[in-house]
């Protein structure tokens, strides 16, 4: 079947998984450095960050031997890294420049490659919206191909999330066996040296976040029910790892255990430093969320610049000028300040009205009340603050978001 006919047949989706969105620059690393790879890798650690952090603009270059003989489709040999091909049985280009895609330190990811080289847990740590999941989904995509052996931390989380469940049809058919096993996400990757992703573990009861203790350190899960069997353990094969993420700043979550913690190294994401390339982010994220809706992105760079500044300044208790802000309970992340540009964006394309501006009091309205009622009126102080020292200052954009306070009541 061509790819043709499979898309007449297979729904669209919304968002593909990073091995599926990236599988040309993927494929690309994984035949540009012929290096050497830990057990069960598909690149080399080097690939991988390269793959997350970017080249830095250089072009990378096929060597020789792993040149195909037929044209690459998009053209004269060269690529953009926009990785939006399936990568199955199409040419390679001869020279590509991978994008990053992580915004953050590159020795940040460089010690997160060596952890899982090195078949240790990793734990990445932070305030919502640092993109902890993203940068789990990247590595594990990078790592060993494919990012969907993934368990999803909440509340109600058990054991068998981590471990197995029963097909209770064939086990009352034919007692417990090996085909009426149910395998986790994690015991899935320990079969098959692969990385095991757990998001939100905080989330998870803490007798439940437990039963990795022995998955971390044996690397073996038993079975008791198929005891006296070749079954009855099934140890990991080389390169299973597990890449966690927690919220440090969050309601509901469960203190994990020490014996937990010491099986994992711990990476902490802060939010991101730069203002321009937190700016850049946004509006990149924005731009393909909008595009995902079916229409085109308008709002102007300017309202971008000022939306960001605003998250900042609230996210960081400072303005750039130095000005103290009262930082509201909730938590303003760039994630928040994408979804805010993407509604801005759709509001622009399907309901337009006049100046974007207009809407942004609205919005993060929205944003900020979440919580604390009590953060409304946060909010109306940074108006009176910040905003207006701004707009005295002769700012243009600002003094129409000053006018636009009675919009906050």
């Amino acid at each position: 079947m061509t790819l043709t006919e499979q898309a007449t047949i297979l729904p669209a989706r919304q968002v593909l998984p990073a091995e599926e969105r990236f599988a040309a620059e993927l494929a690309f690393l994984a035949a540009q450095d012929d290096g050497p790879r830990p057990p069960g890798w598909t690149l080399t650690p080097r690939s991988v960050v390269t793959f997350i952090c970017g080249s830095d603009g250089a072009v990378l270059e096929l060597p020789k031997a792993a040149r195909r003989t037929t044209s690459d489709s998009t053209g004269p040999g060269t690529g953009t890294g926009t990785g939006t091909g399936t990568g199955t049985g199409a040419a390679l280009p001869v020279k590509l420049v991978i994008p990053p895609k992580f915004v953050g330190e590159r020795a940040l990811v460089e010690r997160c490659v060596v952890t899982l080289a090195g078949e240790r847990g990793l734990l990445l740590v932070g305030e919502p919206g640092t993109a902890k999941s993203m940068l789990s989904e990247l590595l594990a995509a990078a790592v060993c191909g494919t990012s969907d052996l993934t368990v999803q931390g909440t509340a109600g989380t058990t054991e068998d999330a981590f471990r197995y469940s029963w097909n209770y049809a064939l086990l009352l058919a034919q007692g417990p066996g090996p085909q009426a096993l149910v395998a986790s996400p994690v015991l899935s990757a320990m079969r098959t040296g692969r990385v095991a992703r757990i998001e939100e573990i905080t989330r998870c009861l803490p007798e439940v976040q437990d039963a990795l203790v022995s998955i971390l350190s044996d690397r073996r899960v038993s079975v008791p029910e198929l005891v006296g069997t070749a079954d009855a353990q099934m140890a990991a094969a080389p390169g299973f790892t597990v890449i966690a993420t927690a919220n440090l700043r969050d309601r509901g979550v469960s203190e994990m255990s020490a014996a937990l913690k010491r099986r994992f190294n711990f990476e902490t994401i802060h939010p991101i430093a730069d203002a321009e390339a937190e700016t850049a982010l946004v509006s990149r994220q924005a731009t393909a969320a909008v595009h995902r809706a079916g229409a085109a992105f308008g709002v102007d760079d300017a309202v971008l610049d000022v939306l960001v500044t605003i998250f900042r300044d609230l996210r960081s208790g400072r303005s750039a000028e130095g000005w103290d802000v009262e930082r509201p309970g909730t938590v303003l992340s760039t994630a928040e300040a994408v979804q805010v540009a993407a509604s801005l964006g759709v509001a622009a394309a399907y309901l337009p009205s006049g100046d974007v501006l207009d809407l942004v009091p609205g919005h993060l309205l929205g944003v900020v009340r979440k919580d604390d009622p009590a953060d409304h009126g946060r909010l109306l102080g940074y108006w009176d603050g910040a905003v207006r020292r701004r707009a005295e200052d002769g700012s243009a954009m600002w003094r129409r978001l000053w006018d636009l306070r009675e919009n906050l009541r």
